[in-house]
């Protein structure tokens, strides 16, 4: 198991109830993916939060990534909701 800091922005942010948390991760948590997946089970603030995971974006050390892109050695992701503006 490896540990992570996870932030969370905006609405994810409410709807899980915290801004951020350091969390351990089972091996088979590889990707941005696997991550939400796994979150996804931990409760149901964060099922109602990643409900709708396609949509979530994320950010590994402060990077803009892809659901697929390995997590390894990540000291931080962030996850947020879609960006919106005019």
């Amino acid at each position: 198991m490896s540990k992570i800091n996870l932030v969370y922005f905006s609405w994810v942010r409410e709807r899980i109830g915290k801004g951020e948390e350091t969390l351990e991760l089972p091996a088979n948590v590889v990707t941005v993916a696997d991550l939400l997946a796994h979150l996804k089970t931990l409760g149901e603030q964060y099922e109602t939060a990643l409900e709708h995971q396609n949509v979530i974006r994320a950010a590994i050390n402060q990077e803009h990534v892809d659901h697929d892109e390995p997590i390894a050695g990540a000291r931080e992701i962030a996850l947020f909701p879609p960006m919106t503006g005019g």
